[in-house]
């Protein structure tokens, strides 16, 4: 499934123009990135918690040289699901 997919099950279940279902999608996913670029987290009950953690700084290697590169600390995206949807995946 992708963001088209939901858009038309959002579409389907409440009504209204694709369109309008489309623009909920994407200020759905808007308000999620824009908190987690802010250091905040989403909590979405029987869904999971959408979050940022730090990754630390570390060495690599350049797979087609074998050269050492640093690999500078950064923040990435995490979700830890909910017992619910943990449950029902089952």
């Amino acid at each position: 499934m992708n963001k088209v997919d939901i858009a038309n099950a959002v579409h389907t279940k409440l009504g209204g123009t694709k369109v309008q279902a489309e623009e909920v999608v994407d200020t759905v996913i808007d308000s999620i990135v824009s908190t987690l670029k802010g250091g905040g987290e989403v909590s979405i009950a029987g869904l999971g918690i959408f979050s940022t953690k730090t990754r630390a700084a570390r060495q690599a290697r350049n797979p087609r040289t074998g050269e050492s590169i640093s690999v500078p600390a950064m923040r990435v995206p995490k979700f830890r699901p909910a017992k619910g949807l943990k449950d029902a995946v089952k």
